[in-house]
């Protein structure tokens, strides 16, 4: 991964330093979907986001492939788990026996875990971490219905499948302090998304949307439990309830599972968008003791006056690999997760699924960072909800139902970029079904 690019305008200038190190493959000098972009192109846009029209900034490389970007970062970028982890300490200071014998078993697994993932006192010693990774993006299918539409430069699109096209590359950047402080930047394909947490708002910035506030209280980012923070994994399950064994590709695991209650769900649910489920499962290696796949459904009921209710089910499947140990604690250094977005309601025209998997690896991973204060959590300065009320629109009708407001200080044109099909039904920050 490069840190360093060649200035684009002047090949006897200085390098720039990138502020999110990029992948090898991001800088071949190849054609992008048979256009005349290259990805130098694309990374040179990036590297210039002061350009004073950013809806012509974001809609310069064709419009079927901003869709693919804008439905891949939305979705698969930054999304949230279902509750937020309160816990400072690691979960188990009464016997296993007070409790009934599903919730017991979840907990004796979980003592497995902490056990294999390094043990109570090297966890507790661990007070922030950063994580260095690469990122491969692809949609691998749509089929049904009229797909997934995204409003990009101003445009109604349709991402279509990419499975020939080798998929979006790009890199992050993740910063975490305890929980409830994360950062978060991620750059794919040329495109940057930000995100974070300060631990009062969970927010995130994408290129064809201003800075936005998920509902309800933050929660942790998904990504740092997909191997990367065993402490805030088995915070998380501390509820949960052991449901049986799974064998997953030969491995044999522990079911865990966890329900969060009604009422967290109706502090992101609003009038127009309702949260009816969201379940996570962990799957817990047998043999090694760590966490072998993270999944996580819901179910969401958008209400339109005037037509039928539209129901939207996400589902996403990690796959964890590769565990090096690091300062004495286990972190997994590779995975693949699944993406499901299926959309159904009364009219059956109107069915679709779409299905995306993004691969990542993790090229460097350090703890306890010295320096790194409340200030490197801090939220966008125009960061200000002002109605949380969610933008839906739906194939019936092309009214835009309700309303989304954020004040916001001068950025640009952001502003003016549509708002994609699936993000009118996130409850949270109508930007991505990640925030769900």
């Amino acid at each position: 991964m490069r840190t360093l690019c060649p200035n684009l305008d002047n090949e006897d200038g200085l390098e720039t330093v990138l502020e999110v190190p990029i992948p090898e493959e991001s800088f071949d000098d190849t054609k992008i979907n048979n256009n005349n972009t290259t990805s130098w192109q694309t990374m040179k846009s990036w590297m210039k986001p002061h350009s004073p029209d950013k809806k012509q900034q974001f809609s310069d490389f064709g419009g079927g492939r901003n869709a693919e970007i804008q439905l891949l970062l939305g979705v698969v970028g930054a999304p949230l788990v279902p509750l937020p982890i309160f816990s400072k300490h690691l979960p188990f200071k009464s016997f296993i026996q007070d409790h009934p014998i599903e919730s017991s078993m979840a907990k004796y697994i979980l003592q497995q875990y902490i056990a294999a993932a390094g043990g109570e006192k090297a966890l507790s010693l661990i007070d922030s971490m950063c994580a260095v990774g690469k990122v491969k993006m692809v949609a691998t299918e749509f089929n049904d219905g009229d797909g997934i539409t995204v409003s990009c430069g101003g445009k109604a699109v349709k991402a279509k499948s990419v499975k020939n096209n080798g998929g979006e590359m790009g890199g992050f950047v993740l910063w975490q302090k305890k929980p409830d402080l994360w950062s978060l930047e991620l750059v794919v394909s040329g495109y940057k998304i930000t995100a974070g947490s300060d631990g009062k708002v969970a927010w995130r910035q994408t290129p064809w949307h201003q800075s936005h506030a998920s509902r309800g209280p933050p929660r942790p980012l998904r990504r740092s439990l997909q191997g990367l923070d065993p402490k805030s994994t088995a915070n998380l399950f501390t509820n949960s309830i052991c449901i049986g064994e799974k064998t997953i590709n030969g491995e044999d695991c522990f079911v865990l599972k966890l329900e969060p209650e009604l009422q967290s769900l109706k502090l992101r649910s609003s009038n127009n968008v309702e949260i009816m489920k969201h379940t996570i499962w962990g799957y817990f290696s047998q043999r090694t003791g760590l966490l072998y796949q993270l999944k996580d459904s819901h179910l969401i009921r958008i209400n339109t006056p005037g037509s039928d209710s539209v129901f939207w089910e996400t589902t996403m499947e990690s796959l964890i690999q590769d565990y090096r140990t690091i300062d004495g604690i286990n972190i997994a250094h590779g995975g693949k997760t699944t993406v499901s977005l299926f959309r159904f309601g009364e009219d059956t025209e109107s069915h679709s699924q779409t299905k995306m998997e993004e691969v990542w690896t993790i090229e460097e991973v350090d703890f306890n960072i010295k320096g790194l204060s409340m200030d490197c959590f801090l939220p966008p300065s125009d960061l200000k909800k002002e109605d949380d009320q969610p933008i839906v629109k739906t194939k019936s009708s092309d009214k835009l139902i309700g309303s989304a407001r954020f004040a916001s200080k001068s950025r640009g044109n952001s502003s003016r970029f549509g708002v994609p099909k699936i993000v009118a039904i996130d409850s949270n920050s109508f930007n991505s079904l990640g925030d769900l």
